[in-house]
């Protein structure tokens, strides 16, 4: 009896100085070297990639898209459609966000795609003006005609095999940061017009803030939105 009761507290004791150890080494130690690490060679991006104004503050994430829309007449009114704000670069739509239906309490925003079919509305793999409502032809045909009316001024005509895909398609996610240099280059009479700038100038800063390819071969060309307005709204106030 009193060598299993021995032997039992034998064991007890390795298991709780294992435990204290894998605790310091798994939940002190790697986690602390891990985030010197990340701070030490990856700064910007351990802390979100965040982009900053001029003025130093934190106005948004790389990674993560932004709306920007007229404030609502009504904040109450959750099916009021917003409106985009014209005098800034649009990013892609994001029908495929939702509102958190689970816990009310707080008022969230979930990504998500609209996880409708590719030819969701479509006629023999055509998209026609006849597309069923709620259908993605639909969507999409609304998008254009919304993108061709928004950007068209008195002296620059948007035509409808002008309007590129990003334009009337959400990302997966419905949170891509980007828009591609051909639906920035769209929306250039329409900023320089609202902002009272000259479309050389506007144009040049679209020119400036185009990345191209991750190490010249993976992905598309592509323009940061929110980098973008931000070089925008110093440029208006230059």
């Amino acid at each position: 009896m009193n060598s299993s009761v021995g032997n039992a507290a034998r064991l007890l004791g390795a298991g709780l100085r294992a435990l204290l150890v894998l605790t310091v080494i798994c939940g002190v130690i790697y986690p602390l070297a891990v985030t010197g690490i990340a701070q030490a060679l990856f700064h910007d991006r351990a802390n979100g990639s965040e982009i900053k104004d001029r003025s130093g503050q934190v106005v948004g994430s790389s990674l993560i898209g932004q709306t920007y829309n007229l404030p609502k007449n009504d904040p109450k009114n959750a099916e009021e459609a917003a409106r985009p704000d014209l005098k800034w670069f649009q990013p892609r739509p994001s029908n495929g966000l939702g509102s958190n239906s689970v816990n009310t309490q707080y008022s969230l925003i979930l990504s998500g795609a609209t996880n409708k079919a590719a030819d969701s509305g479509a006629v023999n793999g055509v998209c026609t003006k006849d597309a069923e409502e709620g259908t993605l032809c639909a969507q999409v045909l609304a998008a254009r005609k919304a993108v061709i009316a928004d950007n068209s001024t008195a002296a620059y005509r948007i035509e409808p095999q002008d309007v590129p895909a990003d334009a009337v398609t959400s990302s997966g996610s419905g949170l891509d940061p980007n828009i591609s240099p051909a639906y920035a280059k769209l929306q250039v009479h329409r900023v320089a017009e609202q902002n009272g700038l000259g479309v050389e100038q506007v144009d040049k800063l679209v020119a400036d803030h185009t990345q191209g390819r991750t190490l010249g071969f993976m992905g598309e060309p592509r323009v940061n939105v929110l980098e973008l307005n931000i070089a925008l709204k110093a440029l208006s106030k230059s």
